[in-house]
Order: structure tokens, then C-alpha cells, then sequence
């Protein structure tokens, strides 16, 4: 990872463990200011948890660290102020309006010029036309959006996102990465939990945790590098059918299809080959090696993760 810039968190050996689980285990990370950083990993493996760390929601059973330059045990109200965080499950009040829940926001706070600053978040994120609406009344994506007002309405230097684009429509979600960019570009810190590949590569840095472990970090060109893997593409008349028959056989780590395709990986070339050898031939379907994608690195590491719950 990049260190050369001022860090907007900087932890390590950061461990939380509840009824003898350790949900988060030696984990450590760093990430400079004004950056944004895609956390990712299957369900379960410890990602909200580390969020809520890093906040100062939870305090580590384990570990140390820095979050905007304060102490993350001894400090932990403070950083709190100075951080928003945005919930998977979309936590602001149904019965009030759009306008109104801001300004509930505006007085936990303690926020002067509450009126002004309201007005503006409303205008920066094109919810002025609506801020009389009822909240229960909103589809996914302008909840989304009045999260993400909530969320930055105290002007916070650090911004923890935890799938906040869960069960949003496309048009909705490129809308949202384009203002986290915005928000990216005037300083703010953003560390946003996903499982959508399109919006890992929209990251400046990815982070992949399993099962409480850190398993990679980097770019996502550093990530597909470090990994080594070798992948083969196959298309063809029912190339998706063929994921099962390969599954499992010496040489293939995955073989995952992706709609008419079949992407076939394993970490030793040759054997990779000697496993597809008898389908190159007679089966209408047309091979070609290809460089890893990030989903099939990511589907490589958690194969070999073991679940911290067995």
C-alpha cells in the first residue's frame, strides 16, 4: 500500500473475538487520506466488525492503532465525531421526511447553522425536490442517497460505507460512486465493504478479508499479480455446464462460469492445461487463456479460507 501520504488509519494486530470466535483475527491496514479503499470478503468474515472498530463503536479485544490521528481505545469518542458511518440496514426514521431526519441528524450533533447546512446537503444530493417526502415512502436508491446526506451532513473527515449499495438499482449506483469520488477528491477518507466487483475496480485500493483474516491488499492490478493464477476461458454450446465436470480436479483451484463463458484458474500452469486437455478438442467450444479477473482471484482465496465458524 501507498504510505507516503498522511494516513487516515493506521492499525494493527486488531483482534475481536465473541463466544470464543475470532471474527477479527491479527488484522492490519493502512490507508492514506483522501483515498478510497474497497473492503471486501464473504458474509461473515469479520467486515462489519472491523467497521465498527475503526469508529469507535467496538473496542478491540486486541490490537492498536490510530484512526485520523487519534488513538482508536483512548480516543474513541472523538474519532466518532469526525467520522460517518453508514449502516448495511438503512437506520433513519420512516415516519419523518426527508428534511426532517436531516435536521434530527443536525441536533445529535450539535451543529450550528442547522437550517443552512441541511439546505445544503439537500441541494448536493439532489434531494431538494423530495425533501418534504415521507422517508417510508422512498425507493432503494434515495434511501441510499438521504443515507449518505445523514452520513456527511456533519462534514466528517473519514466516511465508513458498509455495503451501502446493496439491493440499489445500477443507474442508482454509478450515481452514488460518482459522488463518492467528489467526496474523495475534497479530502475525505472513504472505506466502503462491497461485494460488486465493478465497484472493487473503482477503488483506489482493495482490502480482502476471510474469515477475520487479512488475505490480500494492494491495487486490484497488485492483487491479480501477487496471486499468480493461471486462467483459460472457454465459450462455446454449454461451456456452463462444464464448470461441474472440472470442479475438483487436479490442477483447477475454480471453475466458475459467467453466463455463456467458463473461466477455468488453477496456480500451476501446467497442470491447468493437462486438466482442460480433453475438452480443448470436440466439444464446440472455443479456449483462450486469459488474465484473471478480480472475482476469480477472490473466489481462489476464500476456497481456501476455512470458515471460522466449523
Amino acid at each position: 500500500m501507498n504510505t507516503g501520504a498522511q494516513l487516515a488509519i493506521d492499525v494493527s494486530g486488531l483482534v475481536k473475538i465473541f463466544d470464543d470466535r475470532r471474527v477479527v483475527d491479527d488484522f492490519s491496514m493502512q490507508i492514506p487520506e483522501g483515498k478510497i479503499f474497497g473492503f471486501l470478503g464473504p458474509n461473515g468474515s469479520g467486515k462489519t466488525t472491523t467497521l465498527r472498530m475503526l469508529c469507535g463503536l467496538l473496542t478491540p479485544d486486541e490490537g492498536q492503532g490510530t484512526c485520523l490521528g487519534l488513538d482508536l481505545r483512548a480516543e474513541a469518542p472523538l474519532i466518532k465525531r469526525q467520522t460517518g458511518y453508514m449502516t448495511q440496514k438503512f437506520s433513519l426514521y420512516q415516519d419523518l421526511t426527508i428534511r426532517e431526519n436531516l435536521e434530527f441528524v443536525a441536533r445529535l450533533y450539535e451543529m450550528d447553522n442547522r437550517k443552512d447546512r441541511v439546505d445544503t446537503a439537500l441541494k448536493d444530493l439532489g434531494l431538494w425536490g423530495r425533501r418534504d417526502q415521507q422517508t417510508g415512502a422512498l425507493s432503494g436508491g434515495w434511501k441510499q442517497r438521504l443515507a449518505l446526506a445523514a452520513c456527511i451532513l456533519h462534514e466528517p473527515r473519514l466516511l465508513l460505507l458498509d455495503e451501502p449499495t446493496a439491493g440499489v438499482d445500477p443507474k442508482a449506483r454509478r450515481e452514488f460512486w460518482d459522488e463518492i469520488h467528489t467526496l474523495a477528491s475534497n479530502g475525505i477518507t472513504v472505506l466502503v465493504s462491497t461485494h460488486y466487483m465493478d465497484e472493487a475496480e473503482r477503488c483506489h485500493e482493495i482490502v480482502y478479508i476471510a474469515y477475520g483474516k487479512l488475505l490480500a491488499a494492494g491495487t486490484a492490478e497488485e492483487i491479480i499479480g501477487q496471486t499468480e493464477l493461471f486462467t483459460w476461458r472457454a465459450h462455446g454450446y454449454e461451456a456452463d455446464r462444464l464448470a461441474q465436470k472440472l470442479r475438483g480436479k487436479e490442477g483447477i483451484a475454480s471453475a466458475v462460469a459467467f453466463g455463456a463463458n467458463l473461466h477455468v484458474s488453477g496456480t500451476d500452469e501446467r497442470a491447468l492445461e493437462a486438466a482442460i486437455a480433453p475438452y480443448r478438442q470436440g466439444h464446440n467450444l472455443s479456449w483462450q487463456q486469459t488474465s484473471p479477473t478480480l472475482e476469480d482471484v477472490f473466489i481462489h482465496l476464500t476456497s481456501g479460507s476455512q470458515d471460522n465458524f466449523s
